[in-house]
């Protein structure tokens, strides 16, 4: 990373799937006023110390074995002022859908879940109160197909759609250093909710339009 002139704190992460040596680089811009600024890096809040340096730059070279070691390591330059750079080491990351998925009674749902890298296996699970239920133990396949597409793309099809069916659903990908999970809601509605609120307006005008007749009637009868 290249701390620049302005001195603003900078963050980077970084995805790891499997074992792997990471070298680590915090380079102080040419332009920048700090000069022969003290350098510490630190993973979380232990210090560590830089492998190698030259007038400008620091690097911190790692073995990373295990998932223990992800986390994040950061260089902080002290001088007239202080400034640093974070390297967030991670399992790679599975986007969860923000928006629930909606759909009908009798309908299919369709979830799909998709890495920047293979992972070595993928589990899907479906909420029951607070546990998650593994749905590849419990595979009916006239209810749920699982379906890999690729190395990194996994889809999860739930058929036959009825009410019992919403709630949340999380796919996990597994890799050599750790699991991602990725998380989607499901809503199943009935067939008639989409007219609700024309039924309801249909009702209101309905009454309107009685109370309308009946008050013409009552006028008429007491002109009588």
């Amino acid at each position: 990373l290249l701390i620049g002139v302005s001195g603003a704190p900078l963050e980077k992460n970084i995805s790891l799937a499997s074992p792997t040596k990471v070298e680590l680089t915090c380079k102080l811009d040419e332009n920048s006023k700090l000069k022969n600024p003290q350098v510490t890096w630190k993973r979380g809040s232990e210090t560590i110390s830089h492998t190698s340096k030259t007038p400008n730059s620091w690097t911190i070279q790692l073995t990373i074995s295990e998932s223990s070691q992800l986390g994040s390591y950061s260089c902080i330059l002290k001088g007239e002022k202080e400034v640093s750079a974070t390297f967030h080491l991670q399992v790679p990351k599975i986007e969860g859908r923000e928006k629930p998925i909606v759909t009908y009674n009798g309908d299919a749902a369709v979830m799909v879940c998709e890495t920047e890298y293979n992972p070595k296996a993928w589990t899907w699970y479906m909420t029951n109160g607070t546990e998650l239920v593994p749905i590849n133990k419990v595979l009916h396949t006239d209810k749920f197909q699982i379906k890999r597409q690729s190395a990194s793309v996994n889809h999860l099809k739930i058929l036959k759609l009825t009410k019992e069916d919403r709630g949340v659903y999380w796919c996990e990908a597994i890799f050599e250093l750790g699991s991602s999970k990725g998380r989607f809601e499901l809503k199943v509605l009935s067939i008639t909710a989409p007219l609700k609120p024309f039924l309801a307006v249909v009702a209101e005008v309905a009454i309107l339009t009685t109370i309308i007749i009946l008050h013409e009637l009552y006028s008429k009868r007491k002109e009588k």
